[in-house]
């Protein structure tokens, strides 16, 4: 890895599509170890959305987001963490909401 350069990936749509699509992946991954059932992972949402645990399930599905802003930002990659951020929030608003 030498030669690595921040500045090369440091753009704004290069941190907002992952920071759109990492949420639903980690939901995904997560309702499959938790909720190992026969069911869809769209019908196991329909399930939890009546009570607050969707809410609950947003908002935790927000932490790799986090986890990758604190990364980029400590490498000094402002724009690439700004657009992780920014497509998290999304999902944050939501599960304010829920709860």
């Amino acid at each position: 890895m030498k030669n690595f350069r921040i500045e090369r990936y440091n753009h704004f749509f290069y941190g907002f599509i992952p920071g759109l699509i990492l949420p639903v992946l980690f939901m995904w991954v997560y309702l499959n170890r938790l909720y190992p059932a026969d069911l869809s992972f769209f019908e196991t949402l329909k399930q939890l959305y009546p009570g607050m645990m969707l809410g609950k399930l947003l908002l935790l599905s927000i932490m790799p987001n986090l986890l990758f802003v604190f990364l980029f930002y400590k490498t000094e990659g402002f724009k690439l963490a700004a657009g992780i951020l920014i497509g998290g929030m999304p999902y944050f608003i939501a599960s304010i909401f829920m709860l």
